[in-house]
Protein backbone atom coordinates (compact mmCIF):
# COMPACT_ATOMS: atom_id res chain seq x y z
CA UNK A 1 0.00 0.00 0.00
CA UNK A 2 3.14 2.23 0.75
CA UNK A 3 4.40 1.88 -2.23
CA UNK A 4 1.62 2.41 -4.06
CA UNK A 5 0.96 6.22 -2.25
CA UNK A 6 4.79 6.76 -3.14
CA UNK A 7 4.36 5.94 -6.50
CA UNK A 8 1.06 8.29 -7.58
CA UNK A 9 3.06 10.82 -5.17
CA UNK A 10 6.08 10.34 -7.49
CA UNK A 11 4.30 10.76 -10.36
CA UNK A 12 1.99 13.98 -9.30
CA UNK A 13 5.29 15.92 -8.33
CA UNK A 14 6.60 14.85 -11.98
CA UNK A 15 3.90 15.94 -13.55
CA UNK A 16 3.34 19.46 -11.53
CA UNK A 17 7.11 19.97 -12.08
CA UNK A 18 7.14 19.18 -15.83
CA UNK A 19 8.09 22.10 -18.55
CA UNK A 20 4.46 22.26 -21.26
CA UNK A 21 7.34 20.43 -23.51
CA UNK A 22 7.83 17.71 -20.95
CA UNK A 23 3.78 17.44 -20.31
CA UNK A 24 3.14 16.95 -24.10
CA UNK A 25 6.17 14.34 -24.23
CA UNK A 26 4.37 12.53 -21.31
CA UNK A 27 0.93 12.71 -23.49
CA UNK A 28 2.06 11.39 -26.09
CA UNK A 29 3.96 8.38 -24.54
CA UNK A 30 0.86 7.71 -22.65
CA UNK A 31 -1.64 7.15 -25.81
CA UNK A 32 1.53 5.25 -27.70
CA UNK A 33 1.32 2.85 -24.38
CA UNK A 34 -2.20 2.74 -24.23
CA UNK A 35 -2.24 2.01 -28.15
CA UNK A 36 0.71 -1.16 -27.57
CA UNK A 37 -1.74 -2.00 -25.09
CA UNK A 38 -4.67 -2.59 -26.92
CA UNK A 39 -2.56 -3.66 -29.92
CA UNK A 40 -1.16 -6.93 -27.61
CA UNK A 41 -4.69 -7.75 -26.32
CA UNK A 42 -6.31 -7.55 -29.91
CA UNK A 43 -3.34 -9.61 -30.97
CA UNK A 44 -4.52 -11.72 -28.22
CA UNK A 45 -7.76 -12.23 -28.73
CA UNK A 46 -7.50 -13.27 -32.19
CA UNK A 47 -6.68 -16.86 -31.17
CA UNK A 48 -9.07 -16.99 -28.14
CA UNK A 49 -11.71 -15.06 -29.49
CA UNK A 50 -12.74 -13.58 -25.82
CA UNK A 51 -15.68 -11.02 -25.72
CA UNK A 52 -13.85 -9.50 -22.30
CA UNK A 53 -11.52 -8.14 -24.60
CA UNK A 54 -13.23 -6.23 -26.34
CA UNK A 55 -13.89 -4.30 -23.51
CA UNK A 56 -10.25 -3.80 -22.42
CA UNK A 57 -9.09 -2.59 -25.87
CA UNK A 58 -11.90 -0.13 -26.02
CA UNK A 59 -10.52 1.64 -22.69
CA UNK A 60 -7.58 1.37 -24.22
CA UNK A 61 -8.72 2.99 -27.22
CA UNK A 62 -10.92 5.49 -25.63
CA UNK A 63 -8.49 6.45 -23.19
CA UNK A 64 -5.90 7.54 -26.41
CA UNK A 65 -9.20 9.27 -27.63
CA UNK A 66 -9.24 11.69 -24.20
CA UNK A 67 -5.69 11.75 -24.85
CA UNK A 68 -5.83 13.37 -28.04
CA UNK A 69 -8.59 15.41 -27.12
CA UNK A 70 -6.14 16.93 -24.84
CA UNK A 71 -3.84 17.99 -27.35
CA UNK A 72 -6.27 19.36 -29.41
CA UNK A 73 -7.48 21.79 -26.61
CA UNK A 74 -4.07 22.50 -25.71
CA UNK A 75 -3.43 23.83 -29.43
CA UNK A 76 -2.40 27.52 -29.21
CA UNK A 77 -3.82 28.81 -32.85
CA UNK A 78 -2.68 32.40 -31.91
CA UNK A 79 1.05 31.55 -31.58
CA UNK A 80 0.93 28.41 -33.38
CA UNK A 81 -0.42 29.26 -36.72
CA UNK A 82 -0.34 26.92 -39.27
CA UNK A 83 1.54 24.46 -37.18
CA UNK A 84 -1.58 24.68 -34.92
CA UNK A 85 -4.05 24.27 -37.43
CA UNK A 86 -2.04 20.98 -39.06
CA UNK A 87 -1.75 19.27 -35.77
CA UNK A 88 -5.47 20.00 -35.07
CA UNK A 89 -6.55 18.09 -38.69
CA UNK A 90 -4.26 15.52 -37.79
CA UNK A 91 -5.93 15.23 -34.12
CA UNK A 92 -9.27 15.38 -35.53
CA UNK A 93 -8.21 12.30 -38.00
CA UNK A 94 -6.53 10.14 -35.11
CA UNK A 95 -9.53 10.47 -32.76
CA UNK A 96 -12.04 9.67 -36.05
CA UNK A 97 -9.65 6.88 -36.97
CA UNK A 98 -9.68 5.31 -33.20
CA UNK A 99 -13.13 5.56 -33.35
CA UNK A 100 -13.49 3.45 -36.42
CA UNK A 101 -11.14 1.07 -35.42
CA UNK A 102 -12.51 0.81 -32.10
CA UNK A 103 -15.62 0.06 -33.67
CA UNK A 104 -14.13 -2.54 -36.01
CA UNK A 105 -11.37 -4.02 -33.96
CA UNK A 106 -8.94 -3.36 -36.76
CA UNK A 107 -5.38 -3.64 -35.84
CA UNK A 108 -3.89 -1.60 -39.07
CA UNK A 109 -5.93 1.63 -38.05
CA UNK A 110 -4.68 1.36 -34.73
CA UNK A 111 -1.26 0.41 -35.42
CA UNK A 112 -0.98 3.34 -38.16
CA UNK A 113 -2.21 6.33 -35.30
CA UNK A 114 0.02 4.97 -32.65
CA UNK A 115 3.40 5.38 -35.40
CA UNK A 116 2.15 8.88 -36.27
CA UNK A 117 1.94 9.61 -32.62
CA UNK A 118 5.21 7.76 -31.49
CA UNK A 119 6.86 10.08 -34.30
CA UNK A 120 5.37 13.28 -33.08
CA UNK A 121 6.57 12.16 -29.46
CA UNK A 122 10.06 12.20 -30.99
CA UNK A 123 9.92 15.41 -32.42
CA UNK A 124 8.74 16.77 -29.30
CA UNK A 125 11.75 15.22 -27.38
CA UNK A 126 14.21 16.89 -29.88
CA UNK A 127 12.29 20.07 -29.37
CA UNK A 128 12.46 19.45 -25.67
CA UNK A 129 15.87 19.02 -25.56
CA UNK A 130 17.05 21.84 -28.16
CA UNK A 131 15.05 24.18 -25.95
CA UNK A 132 16.57 22.89 -22.89
CA UNK A 133 19.87 23.36 -24.39
CA UNK A 134 19.37 26.74 -25.13
CA UNK A 135 18.11 27.74 -22.34
CA UNK A 136 21.25 26.08 -20.41
CA UNK A 137 23.88 28.32 -23.02
CA UNK A 138 21.62 31.69 -22.42
CA UNK A 139 22.22 31.10 -18.63
CA UNK A 140 26.03 30.04 -19.15
CA UNK A 141 26.37 33.34 -21.02
CA UNK A 142 24.39 35.94 -19.51
CA UNK A 143 26.32 35.70 -16.40
CA UNK A 144 28.71 38.05 -15.71
CA UNK A 145 30.18 38.53 -12.15
CA UNK A 146 33.36 39.99 -12.55
CA UNK A 147 31.37 43.36 -13.01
Amino acid sequence: MAYKNAVSTYREIRINTASQGQLIIMLYSEAVRQLDHALSVLEMNEAKKDPGSIEKISKCVVKTQEIVSELMVSLDFDEGGDIAKNLFSLYTWFNRELMEANISQDARRIYIVRNHLDGLRSAWQEIAATVVAETANREIVGVNIAG
